[in-house]
């Protein structure tokens, strides 16, 4: 029965005389999201309102999916549009309309109407009223309530006049591309993905950086990043992957640095290296996973430690959050059954019994003048010998 889709945005609404650029973007987004579904979908606007239209045969559900991943999108309506051919003609398509889409007609309802082409004969009020009116007669069963429908009828009177009484939630947001790029740094763990998902919901483009320490880590768990990557590209498109063989420093760090204090050490040099390609890159800030309190690395204290050799900023959108509202959302985004697999990093391998916990930025300076003989060149030779996977979503390699 459906043919059209209405598709419903939040903040671009109030975006002014650049709102055509939000809208382009999400138009873009729609069409990069529905090269996953089997059909044909055209892609339109006007005044305000966003349309995507099948062309042939489609798959309900599968779009549905599709759009649903879309940022910027907050709600998606199933919309039966047709021509005007005056009001006998609408009052029969929206008795069709009820027929088809409300088989038990034992319920309330309310029509809104909106004129939103002001030479149509009947003004929004009129509507309302007329259309209830021929509504009740054809099925006498069916109430109205104007406080608590179960039912909302909308039909707005534009070029064409849209049909429709279902609004589906989307995810929000703005379309991505409207709002730079950061650099992720991406663990195989639960929370990194989320904060990429999380950014890049607010129109970040998202790349990511990854610290493969073989032969302590696996292929395996290199495999499981590039995974998670290409289920958070379903929402973001295809994310540039920069892999970066960390061995040598780990065991540098492990070599020189007392082992209590090679987490934050070692952090430290990831965010450097992570802002290094980011600048290449011409990203403007860092994301990452961590949560206040969460492990020994991300106490106030290590945070302030980690943070002190970023010159860019660093965005922690999970700082606040509780580990459980953290699985929520890997569980709605689909990365977490990726995620609990069991394939270690370079974190958790390297990770000593004791690791402080309040550590203080001297002593961890003073230690790290012990590296100073090798660790610039190891740095260099890191980023020289990267390597660089684009992970596109699924079937869409």
């Amino acid at each position: 029965m459906f043919k059209a889709f209405l598709i419903k945005y939040g903040e671009i609404g109030i975006k002014g005389r650049n709102r055509y650029i939000f809208e382009d973007a999400l138009m873009k987004q729609i069409r990069f999201s529905l090269q996953s579904v089997q059909g044909e979908f055209l892609v339109s606007k006007e005044s305000g309102r966003i349309y995507v239209e099948t062309v042939g045969e489609y798959d309900y559900d599968e779009t549905i999916s599709a759009l649903q991943r879309v940022f910027g999108i907050v709600g998606i309506s199933p919309v039966v549009q047709i021509e005007d051919k005056g009001f006998e003609d609408l009052t029969e398509q929206i008795i069709q309309y009820m027929n088809v889409v409300y088989p038990d007609k034992n319920k309330t309802f309310k029509v809104h109407a909106r004129r939103a082409r002001k030479n149509y004969p009947k003004s929004s009020m009129e509507l309302n009223a007329d259309l209830g009116e021929q509504i009740l007669k054809a099925f006498p069963e069916i109430k109205v309530d104007v406080h608590n429908p179960q039912i909302n009828l909308y039909v707005e009177v534009r070029q064409k006049i849209n049909i429709y009484s279902e609004v589906i939630s989307g995810c929000g947001g703005m379309p991505i591309g409207t709002n730079g790029k950061a650099m992720l740094l991406l663990s195989g763990g639960i929370d990194s993905p989320v904060a990429g998902w999380m950014i890049a919901k607010r129109g970040v483009i998202v790349e990511a950086v990854y610290f493969h320490a073989p032969p302590y880590t696996s292929e395996r768990a290199k495999q499981k990043v590039v995974d998670l990557a290409k289920i958070v590209a379903r929402y973001t498109g295809a994310i540039r992957l920069h892999v970066v063989n960390f061995t040598q420093i780990q065991l540098y760090i492990y070599d020189k640095c007392p082992h209590e204090e090679l987490t934050i050490i070692m952090r430290r040099y990831m965010m450097k290296i992570a802002q290094r390609i980011a600048e290449d890159r011409n990203a403007m800030g860092l994301i990452t996973g961590e949560s206040i309190g969460q492990v020994a690395s991300q106490t106030i204290q290590s945070l302030y430690s980690t943070n002190e050799v970023c010159t860019m900023p660093v965005f922690r959108p999970l700082i606040g959050f509780d580990k459980q509202e953290i699985v929520d959302i890997a569980c709605k985004i689909d990365t977490y059954e990726t995620s609990i697999q069991p394939f270690e990093d370079c974190c958790t391998i390297f990770v000593a019994k004791h690791p402080v916990t309040k550590p203080n930025l001297h002593v961890i300076k003073r230690s790290e003048e012990k590296l100073k003989e090798e660790i610039e060149q190891m740095i260099e030779t890191a980023i020289e010998t990267k390597e660089v996977i684009i992970c596109e979503p699924d079937g869409m390699e």
